[in-house]
C-alpha cells in the first residue's frame, strides 16, 4: 500500500526537462528569454498567485492572449491547481466570445490589453466573471477596469515553490469551443489523463518517422497554430516534456515569423495551409533558406501545389489529421521506407511520396480507425471504397459540455464520428475525400471539393482556391470554384482553369462531371477563426448568385 500510484497529471510533464537539465530557452518574440528552471518557477508563482486570488479546484480560468510564454505557463499552472483552463478563441465574434465565456462558467480572465475594447463591449454579459488579470507588455495597467492585478506583479509576489496537489487524473484540465456548421459553439473538454496520453502517443508516433519528419531532442519549436485552438495541436506539452527550445511569436505577422525562424533556428512548426502560404509569400521569405524546417499541415487539405512549393524551399512538409474533439492528433503523413522503394522511376517515386505527404497519413499509435458505411460496418480496405471515418483512441473527448444530445451523436455506436468521408489503402494510409458537409452530390455522384481544389491549385497564377456546392435545378447540386489570382503573375481567367481541368479529365485524373460550370475570380476567400476555408459562409453567399 506504500507504492506510489503514478497519476497521469499534467504536472508530471515538467519532471523530465528538469531532471535532464535542459539548457534550452523559452522565447517570446524579441521580448523575453529564460530557461526551464525559470519556467518551472514561473508556473509555481502563477499557481500561487491564482490561489491567493481565489482560484481553486473546479474553478475555470480563461485566457485571452496571443501566443506567448504566459500562455505556456497557464497551460500548466491552471490545470495543475485542479482548475480548468478555458482557451478563448479571440477570433470569434464578440457575441460568440461572450457566450463561450459564460457557458464555460469562467470566473477569472487573463486579458491581454490588446483585447480591452472587446472586454468593454461584452463585460455586461459576463455575470460569472469575478476577476480580471491584466497582461501588459510594459507592465502598465489601464485604469478603466477593476483589475485584480497585473500578471508580472502577481508572479513577483507568488511562491516559486508552490505545492500543486495531486488528484484524480480524470479531472477536467482544459476546455475550448469549436464552431460547427449550425448552432452555437460547442465546448470540448479534456482531462489530465487525456492530455498526458496524447502527448506520449503523439511523441511516440513522431519517433516512427521513416523517409521524412525525423525528430530528436534538439528540436526548436515554434507554433503557427493559435494556442487557443486544440492545445496548439498538443505540441506545447510535447515540447516541454522533451525540453525543446520553444519560440512563441505573439501576434502572427508573416515577416516576423520568417525572422524568428532565422534568428532562433526553428526546426518544427505546424499550421493550416493559409498560414504557410502567407509565410512563403512574405517579402522576408524570398531569400530565406528553410532547410531543416519540418512543418505539419492540418485543419484543411494540403494541396500538391503548396506541398511542391514548400519542398522546393527545402521544407520537410507533411499532413497531420485530427479535429478539436480528438485532442487533436489522429494520423500523420509519414513515408514508410518500404512504400515507394520498388518504384524505379525517380519522378514516379517522388509523386508517390507527394501523395503520402498531402494525404491524411498513417493512424497514430494506439489509434483505432475505420471507414464505415451507413450501417456502421467497415467498407473494404482497397483504396477505393469510401465511407465515414470513425475512431477510438485513449485521449478523445468524452462529449460536449452541457450538450448530451450532441455528445450522443458524436459517440453513436461507441466510435467517435469525425464527419469526414475517406478511404483506407492497402498500405494503411487514410485518404480524405471530403467533409461530409462539404462533399458535393451532383446527379447521384459524389464530387470531392478537396480533389478539385488540389487540381485547380496547380494552375499557374492561382494563389488560393475554394470549391463549394451550389443548388442546381437539374443535378441537385453542382461544384462552383472561387479562385484568387496570385499577385504579380500573368493574368488568369476562368477559361484557363477550365482547360486545365478538362485536360485532367481526359487523362482520367478527375471525372468530367466534376468540372465546374462556374469558376469565379475573386479578391479573397472567407476563412474561419482558425484560418480554414469558411465554406459555410461561402455557400450562404453564393447559393443564390
Amino acid at each position: 500500500m506504500t507504492a506510489y500510484h503514478f497519476p497521469l497529471l499534467i504536472k508530471q510533464l515538467l519532471a523530465t526537462p528538469i531532471a535532464q537539465r535542459s539548457r534550452n530557452d523559452i522565447v517570446y518574440d524579441d521580448r523575453v528569454r529564460f530557461g526551464y528552471p525559470t519556467l518551472v518557477e514561473r508556473i509555481g508563482r502563477l499557481g500561487s498567485a491564482l490561489t491567493r486570488l481565489g482560484v481553486a479546484r473546479g474553478s475555470t480560468v480563461a485566457v485571452l492572449d496571443w501566443d506567448s510564454h504566459r500562455y505556456l505557463e497557464a497551460y500548466f499552472a491552471v490545470p495543475m491547481l485542479g482548475a480548468t483552463l478555458m482557451k478563448t478563441n479571440i477570433r470569434l465574434s464578440p457575441e460568440q466570445i461572450a457566450y463561450t465565456l459564460d457557458h464555460a462558467e469562467a470566473e477569472t480572465l487573463l486579458v491581454n490589453v490588446d483585447f480591452l475594447p472587446l472586454i468593454h463591449e461584452i463585460r455586461a454579459h459576463l455575470p460569472r466573471v469575478k476577476r480580471l488579470i491584466c497582461l501588459a507588455e510594459d507592465g502598465k495597467v489601464p485604469p478603466e477596469l477593476d483589475w485584480a492585478g497585473e500578471y508580472e506583479a502577481l508572479l513577483a509576489a507568488g511562491d516559486p515553490a508552490h505545492a500543486f496537489p495531486e488528484f484524480d487524473e480524470n479531472t477536467r484540465a482544459t476546455l475550448f469551443y469549436t464552431t460547427g456548421t449550425t448552432g452555437l459553439p460547442k465546448g470540448v473538454s479534456f482531462s489530465h489523463r487525456d492530455l498526458v496520453l496524447h502527448s506520449l502517443t503523439a511523441l511516440a508516433t513522431l519517433s516512427q518517422s521513416g523517409e521524412n519528419a525525423s525528430f530528436s531532442r534538439n528540436e526548436v519549436y515554434m507554433p503557427l497554430t493559435p494556442m487557443f485552438h486544440a492545445h496548439a495541436w498538443g505540441f506545447p506539452y510535447i515540447a516541454t516534456l522533451c525540453g525543446w527550445k520553444q519560440v512563441y511569436p505573439g501576434r502572427y505577422e508573416p515577416s516576423k515569423l520568417v525572422n524568428l525562424f532565422r534568428k532562433e533556428g526553428v526546426t518544427f512548426s505546424h499550421c493550416v495551409p493559409t498560414v504557410l502560404h502567407l509565410v512563403l509569400s512574405a517579402p522576408a521569405a524570398q531569400d530565406a533558406d528553410f532547410g531543416g524546417w519540418k512543418v505539419v499541415i492540418g485543419g484543411s487539405a494540403l494541396s500538391r501545389a503548396l506541398c511542391r512549393q514548400a519542398l522546393a524551399r527545402n521544407i520537410d512538409i507533411f499532413s497531420g489529421y485530427g479535429m478539436s474533439e480528438t485532442c487533436p492528433l489522429l494520423s500523420l503523413g509519414q513515408i514508410k521506407s518500404d512504400v515507394a522503394q520498388d518504384i524505379a522511376d525517380p519522378q514516379a517515386r517522388h509523386e508517390r511520396e507527394v501523395d503520402i505527404r498531402v494525404g491524411a497519413g498513417l493512424p497514430a499509435l494506439l489509434t483505432q480507425m475505420q471507414v464505415v458505411g451507413a450501417d456502421m460496418q467497415p467498407v473494404p480496405v482497397d483504396g477505393v471504397s469510401v465511407g465515414e471515418v470513425v475512431v477510438r483512441a485513449p485521449y478523445l473527448t468524452q462529449g460536449y459540455m452541457k450538450n448530451p444530445d450532441a455528445s450522443s451523436a458524436l459517440w453513436e455506436g461507441g466510435w467517435l464520428h469525425t464527419g469526414d468521408i475517406g478511404r483506407l489503402d492497402a498500405d494503411g494510409y487514410l485518404h480524405l475525400v471530403d467533409r461530409a458537409k462539404d462533399v458535393i452530390k451532383s446527379g447521384g455522384e459524389w464530387v470531392s471539393s478537396i480533389d478539385l481544389e488540389d487540381a485547380i491549385s496547380q494552375v499557374a497564377g492561382v494563389s488560393e482556391v475554394a470549391v463549394i456546392g451550389v443548388p442546381d435545378a437539374k443535378w441537385g447540386e453542382r461544384p462552383m470554384a472561387l479562385v484568387v489570382p496570385r499577385a504579380g503573375d500573368a493574368p488568369l481567367d476562368a477559361d484557363t482553369v477550365r482547360s486545365h481541368l478538362a485536360a485532367l479529365a481526359d487523362a482520367g485524373t478527375i471525372s468530367k462531371y466534376a468540372i465546374p460550370e462556374r469558376i469565379l475570380l475573386v479578391d479573397h476567400i472567407d476563412k474561419t477563426s482558425v484560418g480554414k476555408l469558411d465554406k459555410k459562409r461561402l455557400r450562404e453567399r453564393y447559393q443564390q448568385n
